[in-house]
């Protein structure tokens, strides 16, 4: 074992396999996170009760608690608990869930001719609409920006060229990007709107974010806001922002993982767009009769143009990923499931078998030690793709039952069934739901985006 460098501290950190690298006091060994090994100290390190990854001094306690990062906070106004959560009957949920590597071999062909049967007659074949934008141009043609960049490039340059291809780039828009991250996609699409007004952006996260582009936002007449929150208890109604000028709203997302896509969706087409409706058809105040008759006429032209205008989601743009964090609880196409024969018990495998399509099996478990030490250094991409190489889904799980090209086309099947109970529930609530191919499978392996914008034949016609 390699001693610690100069001016460092002593302590060994197993899982990165070399010593830390702060900087202690001086004449001490070990930097302040690692002080409780310092012999010769005299004061105590403890874990910190509300989050044990890191630690305080015994004595110095009761102060840390009260500044802690990890202590409860006040919920903001939009936080409502589980709004969006979608399941509440705990009896539809399996108890037990045998991993794919305890079935048999007969049970895995009775999952597999399940899911043939399901697909049966189901539109799988998606179309490509690779697009760009010219908002990305230059940076696409900027030789400064990597292999990764490049990747991450396209990919934005697609998703608004499909947003421009639905008329979903204009003024008079709230642009809400779920997953926000460090807020890439919004920064792009103000890029590509640099020249539209009243235009506001809200980017949600639940984590705390590290080198947001936030600060690039330079043009004075958009409007930026940070929503920390998960999407599971996110009440769009009372966002304030929302409340005030209730714009037209886009859902946007570049590789959603999983339960974040349903809970997204649930929170614009079920808890948002029902509200907004539910507001517009309060009964107005009562009037008096000679009132009523004088403003009858001018009431319903007033009504009917109001209903054309306003319109709560105008659009849903987000590229689809990590179907294996799916989770039935949240899942929004269960009916869908339910109306071919399946149930929570064939979704948990599915979305297990999903990863089948994109994790490579062979090469992944091959690589999982040599990532593991490279993994602070892992990019978006490689961790969405590689997310389940760790899980029980080795080549020797299911050796000599299904060849690698099997399991890859079986994954893909599953992915398509779980992405169609998404499309028939946006179908079911007004939308013309679509999937398409947005990249090429070379540049990501997660390559389809999921679109949908108000059906024609719910729009109400503008009065003349």
């Amino acid at each position: 074992m390699a001693a610690p460098e100069p001016g460092r501290c002593a302590f060994f950190v197993p899982r990165k396999r070399r010593f830390c690298r702060m900087a202690p006091a001086a004449g001490r060994r070990f930097c302040g996170e690692h002080g409780q090994h310092e012999e010769e100290s005299g004061r105590r390190r403890i874990p910190c009760p509300l989050d044990p990854k890191h630690t305080v001094y015994e004595d110095q306690l009761q102060k840390h608690l009260r500044k802690c990062n990890s202590r409860e906070k006040p919920k903001p106004v939009y936080f409502v608990q589980d709004i969006n959560a979608g399941l509440k009957d705990v009896a539809e949920i399996p108890e037990k869930r045998v991993p794919l590597s305890s079935l048999s071999k007969e049970e895995l062909e009775n999952l597999i001719i399940k899911l043939k049967k399901a697909s049966n007659g189901l539109e799988f074949h998606l179309k490509e609409q690779i697009l760009s934008h010219q908002a990305l141009q230059e940076a696409l043609n900027d030789p400064k920006n990597g292999e990764s960049a490049f990747k991450h490039l396209k990919q934005q340059a697609s998703i608004l060229g499909n947003m421009e291809k639905l008329h979903l780039l204009g003024p008079g828009r709230c642009f809400i990007e779920f997953g926000a991250g460090r807020g890439k996609l919004s920064h792009w699409v103000d890029v590509a709107l640099q020249n539209v007004e009243n235009v506001q952006f809200l980017l949600v996260e639940r984590a705390t974010t590290r080198f947001k582009v936030d600060g690039k936002h330079q043009r004075r007449d958009s409007v930026f806001e940070r929503l920390q929150v998960d999407i599971q208890h996110l009440c769009l109604n009372k966002v304030p922002i929302l409340e005030k000028k209730k714009l037209p709203v886009v859902g946007i997302g570049k590789h959603l993982c999983g339960a974040a896509t349903d809970l997204a969706l649930r929170c614009l087409v079920e808890s948002y767009a029902a509200c907004c409706d539910a507001e517009k058809e309060e009964p107005a105040p009562k009037r008096s009769r000679t009132d009523q008759t004088e403003v009858a006429s001018n009431n319903s032209a007033d009504n009917e143009s109001s209903k054309a205008d306003c319109k709560p989601v105008a659009g849903i743009v987000i590229a689809l990923c990590c179907h294996h964090k799916c989770d039935w609880t949240h899942y929004v196409g269960r009916e869908f499931f339910k109306s071919v024969g399946l149930g929570p018990v064939e979704f948990h495998y599915f979305q297990r078998m999903s990863s089948w399509a994109t994790c490579g099996m062979r090469e992944t478990t091959d690589k999982v030690s040599a990532s593991e030490e490279s993994e602070e250094q892992t990019s978006d991409a490689e961790e969405h793709e590689q997310a389940f190489s760790k899980i029980e889904s080795g080549p020797d799980t299911l050796q000599g039952i299904l060849t690698v090209e099997e399991r890859k086309e079986i994954g893909c099947l599953c992915k398509r069934l779980i992405d169609h109970g998404r499309t028939e529930y946006l179908q079911q609530r007004g939308y013309k739901a679509v999937l398409q191919y947005y990249i090429e499978s070379a540049v990501s392996l997660e390559n389809v985006l999921l679109t949908a914008v108000p059906s024609p034949s719910l729009i109400p016609e503008p009065t003349t």
